[in-house]
């Protein structure tokens, strides 16, 4: 019997449990469901492939002649349920988002936005690259400096090789858990549809600990709303129509940069600087604990909940039900009292199957929240060309 056959069955047995099943709890299995399981539940199509594949060539090579390599063989097409599971999950991906943007911004919506959206999504690089990231059209300008933190003080420009004029802006801040990450790891999906839509779209690194703490993350995210309003139109972009997104620590980023506008205590030496969002797009982020029950139990000031407040703009914010390492639970709390305290639109979107990192891949799941992305950056632009108080 083969061993790499027997191990890579046994990789995609373990790693199709964890995408699948995912626990949340104790916390040693959340972290293990979050590694082993990412990759499958993005890409099942892929470990499908690899499935069949790895099986027909065992058989064609007659290595599959004894009892126990057939057994083997058996596991390996069990796997193909489980992985099935996983891909069915990403697809009703889109009908989730659909009734997600119906509840947020009401049944309406689509009578108000009169930009076409995108009607077929990449399928062949769902299902065979779904890793390949560069499109023709959009051409990247990296490691542009904003501040002067060295590395953790660039930005990268995602825009139209036509150059578009007077696009609106999308600044995007990584995950990481403050520690680690880098600008053209996640969301890169997001950032090349609307670079070839017409928008300029922003991904920035920030200070990371130990070099700093809070509020230097948040300072060196002004930092970069600030440094798009001083030079967004040398890029072809209109400042005034900037919107802040973030993925998992950075999703924790956004949402305070959307709730503090022009807050000087994240403004230091800059406090002149506009720092005011059009509308922010959260995935899948931690946005910290909300008690609320006693006079004396308040907000952490380095969590949203402390900024809450009814001037915010709209937001979208998108997490998935398996998520082990920011909690769904915590989602759906700061979607409930965001919508208490605010008086824009509050789209959220919980993705059935959803795991931690979803903005990976040209994924099934995560091409229909950029469709869901698209489609409420259409609505809010929509909503200011008629009245500037309109997308409240």
């Amino acid at each position: 019997m083969p061993m790499g056959y027997v191990a890579s069955t046994a990789l995609l047995t373990w790693c199709t449990f964890f995408a699948v099943v995912a626990p949340r709890r104790p916390r040693p299995l959340a972290t293990m469901s979050f590694w082993f399981g990412m990759v499958l539940n993005e890409a099942p199509f892929l470990g499908m492939f690899a499935v069949v594949a790895s099986t027909a060539l065992a058989a064609a090579q007659g290595d599959l002649e004894s009892p126990a390599s057939k057994v083997v063989a058996a596991v390996a097409l069990a796997t193909i349920p489980g992985m099935t599971v996983s891909a069915w999950r990403g697809l009703r991906t889109d009908q989730v988002v659909g009734r997600a943007l119906e509840q947020g911004l009401g049944t309406d919506w689509r009578d108000h936005v009169h930009k076409p959206l995108r009607r077929h999504r990449p399928w062949a690089r769902i299902l065979l690259l779904p890793g390949l990231m560069r499109q023709r059209d959009v051409e990247r300008i990296p490691n542009i400096r904003y501040g002067d933190a060295g590395r953790r003080n660039l930005l990268d420009v995602y825009r139209r090789r036509d150059t578009p004029q007077n696009a609106p802006v999308l600044i995007y801040f990584h995950g990481g858990g403050y520690t680690r990450g880098a600008k053209n790891r996640e969301a890169r999906p997001l950032l090349y549809r609307l670079a070839g839509q017409g928008w300029v779209c922003i991904s920035a690194n920030y200070r990371l600990r130990p070099q700093t703490t809070f509020p230097g993350h948040q300072i060196d995210a002004k930092k970069v709303i600030a440094w798009v309003r001083e030079h967004a139109t040398e890029y072809g972009a209109d400042p005034s129509r900037l919107f802040v997104a973030g993925s998992s620590a950075g999703s924790n980023l956004a949402a305070l940069c959307a709730l503090t506008p022009n807050d000087p205590v994240f403004q230091p030496g800059f406090e002149s600087a506009d720092t005011s969002v059009t509308a922010a797009i959260c995935l899948y982020g931690y946005y910290g604990h909300f008690f609320g029950e006693e006079p004396d139990e308040t907000p952490s000031p380095n969590q949203p909940y402390a900024y809450l407040n009814p001037g915010a703009p709209p937001f979208l914010i998108a997490h998935g039900t398996k998520d082990a390492l920011a909690t769904v639970e915590g989602a759906r709390n700061f979607v409930e009292q965001l919508r208490r305290t605010s008086d824009s639109a509050v789209v959220y979107a919980e993705l059935p199957g959803g795991q931690h990192a979803f903005d990976l891949f040209h994924s099934a799941r995560f091409e229909a929240v950029v469709d869901g992305v698209e489609a409420f950056a259409a609505w809010v632009l929509a909503a200011l060309q008629r009245t500037p108080d309109s997308a409240r």
